[in-house]
């Protein structure tokens, strides 16, 4: 956790157990506490010869929370690779924010899934043929648009976002060659194979996902995607 240890947070929190007959000792100030890579500090002191930080003041410099319970004082801390980047003093950390370039080729590459997913579905339930001639068109077409999403992307929340644009034409693909395979075995497929296709689901939420994000223009992972 950017330069923290685990022992060393844990000693920082230590002054939750001081006895009260600690606050009675006179205490030092001895500097502040950076987080590499953070703008804020938290003010340490001294208390027999130990140096201590305010747990509140630990929680706000590394973008972590406290809770209570009974008589447990809980710190969670993030989730390695999401501290928000910092900014200047005093600003509130950015959001992930996505660029413009690359959500305008993110909706193209996402309506090109759809074109494919609609096709598949239509063709089966109708009882058409699936071949690898016609899907192959539409695989091609999918494929182009998502190469032009990952070759848009500018920032670290737009390549995390490509990341899972990538899973979803790789399920695709996997949903896609299932039903090649079981025409080619068979020479038909059952009208109703999409009901309670979990594969299917996963897609259809893994492309909500990414829409949403393209609304609020905001990275947000999901776990659908992966």
């Amino acid at each position: 956790m950017n330069e923290i240890s685990t022992r060393t947070l844990t000693k920082l929190v230590l002054v939750l157990a001081l006895p009260v007959a600690a606050a009675a000792q006179a205490t030092q100030p001895a500097g502040t506490l950076t987080i590499a890579g953070q703008p804020d500090q938290a003010a340490v002191v001294r208390i027999n010869g130990k140096a201590y930080v305010d747990l509140e003041s630990l929680a706000r410099i590394t973008h972590g929370s406290i809770k209570f319970q009974g008589n447990q004082t809980i710190l969670t801390l993030p989730a390695a690779g999401t501290t928000p980047e910092p900014g200047p003093a005093g600003e509130t950390p950015r959001p992930a924010q996505l660029s413009e370039r690359f959500l305008s080729a993110e909706i193209e590459a996402l309506a090109g899934i759809r074109e494919w997913r609609v096709a598949l579905v239509n063709a089966v339930e109708n009882n058409y043929p699936v071949t690898d001639g016609w899907v192959g068109g539409l695989r091609r077409s999918a494929e182009a648009k998502v190469q032009l999403a990952v070759a848009a992307t500018a920032t670290e929340p737009d390549q995390r976002a490509a990341e899972l644009l990538k899973n979803e034409l790789a399920n695709m693909q996997q949903m896609s060659d299932q039903f090649l395979a079981l025409h080619a075995k068979d020479n038909y497929i059952a009208p109703n194979s999409f009901d309670n296709n979990a594969l299917d689901q996963k897609i259809l939420s893994c492309a909500r996902g990414l829409a949403s994000m393209a609304a609020t223009k905001q990275f947000q992972d999901e776990a659908t995607c992966h």
